[in-house]
């Protein structure tokens, strides 16, 4: 089993959200719940992550593009506009300081994006506020990290559950991801690099007729 130590939600992609919750739903049997939109463009559906016993507070991020935002250009986060089928694209983690987090970064050589607010209201009207990297914008291979001030992290809400088994990034030289994860000093709080043909996440989890599903 491998799962980061500091997980706070992984971020799974799409062209088209409705496509994505029911692409999803066939393979693991868990249909997520909307979430909201946010002004990037994107809208998301979330599922909360249990770990043998404990559920939550990680979670998994379906997002894609939002039916009513004001273009009809494809969002370029987490490189949606690149898609052509759901991805696994990235992920987050949240750091004990993230203001901290960054500088200390910065100081041994890579730079995670500046921290930066977005928001987004549930389907219930509430507001949910939080601070972020944009490293999500440009090293997909690296998380970005987050802080959810005095907002409840989403995945203690009540959200439909499935059993997370590990996640990992595959990098058929790891060098460069491992350099950066140095860097951001988060030690097994993040994913495990491993070597594999293709670079990209390996995600697996467990439906809850015992089968392995892996994203």
């Amino acid at each position: 089993m491998s799962i980061p130590r500091l997980l706070d939600h992984i971020v799974i992609a799409g062209p088209d959200l409705d496509a994505l919750i029911e692409w999803f739903a066939d393979r693991t049997g868990v249909t997520a719940e909307r979430g909201g939109a946010h002004p990037t463009g994107t809208a998301n559906a979330l599922v909360a992550l249990t770990v043998g016993e404990q559920r939550g507070p990680q979670y998994i991020e379906l997002i894609g593009p939002d039916p009513d935002r004001e273009t009809a250009a494809l969002p370029t986060t987490f490189a949606i506009d690149t898609l052509d089928e759901p991805r696994v694209q990235a992920y987050a983690v949240h750091p004990h300081d993230i203001d901290a987090t960054v500088a200390a970064a910065r100081a041994s050589g890579f730079d995670p994006g500046d921290v930066w607010e977005l928001s987004r209201r549930t389907p219930a009207g509430e507001l949910l506020e939080w601070r972020l990297t944009g490293a999500a914008m440009h090293r997909l291979d690296v998380p970005f990290l987050i802080d959810w001030g005095t907002t409840a992290q989403p995945g203690t809400g009540e959200l439909p559950t499935i059993e997370l088994v590990s996640f990992v990034r595959e990098e058929p030289d790891p060098l460069a991801v491992d350099t950066a994860l140095a860097a951001l000093g988060l030690g097994d709080g993040a994913a495990e690099t491993i070597t594999g043909p293709r670079p990209g996440y390996r995600l697996e989890l467990q439906r809850a007729d015992g089968a392995l599903v892996t994203c």
